[in-house]
């Protein structure tokens, strides 16, 4: 059973992290205009093209089990920094407050599933298990 809830654990993880870099892509021009709302004028291009292949490689090895320490490492260097930055509650008004205080939580807990991920590794239905496990002949020469 442990293997299944590995395999879907990341499953789950990886669609939070690949529909965010989707999503950036097809609202391209609305995400860079939300940057500059929260100050984040430098080089928005770039910022944002490396925000979303952050998030589409470590997503990607996070789904197929492979290198999931790295992967862990590549979404946490998107996710933590903007979690605090966009879902800043202390500083929202009133009326913005538990909303925001709520998805800061969501997304802290979301970091903490990836971060037992890369302690736990991937679990037996991965790309990793399967390399280790499957044995290639060596041809006669």
């Amino acid at each position: 059973m442990k293997h299944w809830t590995d395999l879907i654990a990341r499953i789950l993880l990886s669609g939070v992290f690949l529909y965010e870099a989707v999503d950036s892509i097809i609202f391209f021009k609305d995400v860079k205009h939300a940057m500059t709302i929260y100050g984040l004028t430098w080089q928005q291009n770039l910022q944002l093209n490396g925000a979303i292949a952050l998030l589409c490689i470590g997503g990607i090895l996070i789904l197929l089990g492979y290198r999931v320490g790295l992967a862990g490492f590549l979404v946490l260097c998107y996710w933590i920094p903007v979690t605090f930055i966009v879902y800043s509650f202390w500083n929202d008004p009133p009326d913005e407050v538990r909303l925001n205080a709520i998805i800061f939580a969501k997304n802290l807990a979301i970091a903490g599933g990836v971060l037992l991920l890369m302690i736990n590794g991937s679990g037996k239905f991965s790309i990793k298990r399967l390399q280790r496990v499957t044995r290639i002949p060596k041809g006669e020469t």
